[in-house]
């Protein structure tokens, strides 16, 4: 049987091969896209592993391979094996060990047990927090069930898929990237180029505002202009004060609706109430229900999704009133939407919590999950600083919120909110991404920050190396600026640029050293080991938009 592999494949373990005696070498590279002929082993433990033995080598290498249905992503049956697959790892796992010590059965008998690692030092063999979860390469997404307090692993909340368009939010798909046009929806022309250079700069989701009918009616010509200039963009309307009707047409056009639970229904603010009876409560919240019905109906016959989007600032009165303006009440309003779109049987929704303040945006989220998942509803989030500013503040206010949630798990969609050109805020989206590594859009680069015992200029160093590579995203390469810390510090990267001696620099490959050359030969020489691995890719093949690399190297 031939596989096909997209990625380079390293192998910490040696291990002999059946038609072998020799031990296979420690971190052996194989290039890209190369096909392997397959011979399987069944371990003492049960556990199946594969020989992929590459076309133009003689001896194989040993990975893991699946023994039974996966139930779950989160499996935790130590009889279900995960392969995962981290930039150049493979690693097996199982509910029971850390690391996998199996002798094969079969033709040929293994002169060592093999151990397979996928970096540093983990916990101890044996260990009770390892649950079994796949692992993809691209979409990174990645967490050990109940041991991210041990290893940093992101463990994520289950959610549905839901379709906007032709991408998924929710489920086990990457975390999307959208934003919100500022163009005047009016201004047909103007609002399809805008939409456009989102959609090229990375943004997966486009938002648009429709403050009134004529705004609705637009939208479906900036569909069609959108279809014939360019391509499908999936949309998303905005829709504010008093919005059924603007709603109802809109719904025609786009591939989901974003209403305000605190002004889709208007309530004119009565200067003179002290408090809202529990009768008065019912009836306003029924009128949002009736007014809501034919909107969730529309959706759910088109097939199509609804953002319930709350926002801090335009809390309904009577949530005001009977909850302040609190977390608590920008949860119950979301709530109140749900519910009314589940006695409809409509479960196409997005949720999304947003805040000015971040403490108050961290709160509503937090406790909006938990009560949802109280109630058994699995809706995806959508997560946001509104109103973040513009500038580095702006992005370090955005960043310390949708980041810190995400990091607990939540989130299945964000948007940066800058007062600055929106292409702007896409940057920072995968910024935040690719830092938590929940997706890989650009290459990972670590580096030091330099002191006395650096041997080369490293700020200049670092911006050579990243020109000369910096269209490959997948790739993680550390510089680093002397021998003494950089390759223990570096032990993740799959390459690494370390000063050496005054006016000489190593090159490595993962821990292993392979070769000293001049440092004014640095650049170069990484792009030749790179290109001797496989793994080199000219600048002209590789698109040029975040969400376009990502999907050329997976």
């Amino acid at each position: 049987t031939l596989y096909a592999f997209t990625s380079k494949i390293r192998s910490f373990c040696q291990f002999v091969s059946p038609s072998s005696d020799s031990i296979f070498p420690r971190a052996q590279m194989l290039p890209q896209l190369a096909l392997f002929a397959v011979t399987e082993y069944t371990c003492s433990s049960g556990i199946k592993l594969q020989t992929f033995r590459h076309k133009e080598l003689k001896r194989g290498i040993c990975v893991p391979f699946y023994t039974s249905k996966m139930t779950s992503p989160y499996s935790s049956s130590p009889s279900e094996l995960a392969f995962q697959s981290a930039s150049t790892f493979l690693t097996v796992r199982t509910g029971q060990s850390a690391l996998i010590q199996a002798r094969p059965v079969c033709r040929g008998v293994a002169k060592r047990s093999i151990v397979m690692h996928d970096g540093p030092a983990r916990p101890s063999e044996g260990a009770d927090w390892m649950k079994a979860k796949a692992k993809d390469i691209m979409k990174d997404q990645t967490g050990l069930k109940e041991m991210m307090g041990m290893t940093g692993a992101i463990v994520r909340r289950n959610t549905r898929a839901v379709a906007v368009g032709s991408v998924l939010v929710g489920g086990s798909n990457p975390v999307v990237v959208q934003s919100m046009i500022n163009e005047d929806t009016l201004d047909i022309d103007g609002a399809v180029a805008a939409i456009r250079r989102l959609h090229e700069a990375g943004c997966e989701i486009v938002r648009v505002t429709t403050p009134s009918m004529a705004h609705a009616f637009a939208m479906q010509y900036i569909k069609e202009k959108l279809r014939e200039t360019y391509q499908d963009v999936p949309l998303v309307a905005d829709v504010h004060h008093n919005g059924m009707k603007i709603a109802l047409e809109v719904a025609k056009h786009v591939d989901k609706v974003r209403i305000n639970p605190g002004l889709y229904v208007f309530e004119k603010p009565d200067p003179n109430r002290t408090e809202y009876t529990q009768e008065e409560f019912n009836t306003a919240k029924n009128k949002l229900k009736d007014t809501l019905t034919p909107l969730i109906v529309t959706l759910r016959d088109q097939g199509k999704a609804m953002r319930i989007g709350v926002n801090h600032g335009s809390l309904s009165e009577r949530m005001l009133f009977t909850y302040g303006d609190t977390p608590e009440g920008m949860a119950e309003s979301a709530l109140e939407c749900i519910r009314v779109c589940q006695e409809l049987d409509f479960h196409n929704l997005i949720i999304s919590m947003k805040a000015s303040k971040v403490m108050v945006m961290l709160a509503a989220y937090r406790l909006l999950a938990q009560k949802m998942d109280a109630e058994g509803m699995d809706y995806p989030l959508h997560l946001g600083v509104t109103e973040a500013g513009d500038g580095e503040y702006g992005r370090i206010k955005s960043t310390l919120g949708i980041g810190t949630l995400l990091a607990e798990g939540l989130g299945d969609t964000i948007r940066v909110s800058l007062t600055e050109d929106p292409v702007k805020e896409i940057p920072v989206c995968y910024g935040i991404l690719q830092g938590l590594g929940l997706r890989r859009t650009m290459v990972e680069y670590v580096a030091c920050p330099s002191c006395g015992r650096t041997l080369f200029n490293l700020e200049d160093v670092l911006h050579n190396v990243r020109e000369a590579t910096k269209h490959m995203p997948g790739l993680s390469i550390a510089v680093m600026g002397c021998i003494v810390n950089g390759p223990g510090e570096m032990a993740d990267a799959d390459y690494g640029y370390v000063g050496k001696t005054p006016g000489k620099i190593s090159l490595y490959r993962g821990r292993s050293e392979v070769r000293t050359v001049a440092e004014d030969k640095g650049v170069e020489e990484l792009v030749n080991l790179l290109k001797e691995d496989g793994v080199w890719v000219e600048p002209d093949e590789v698109a040029s938009s975040p969400a376009k690399q990502e999907a050329a190297v997976a």
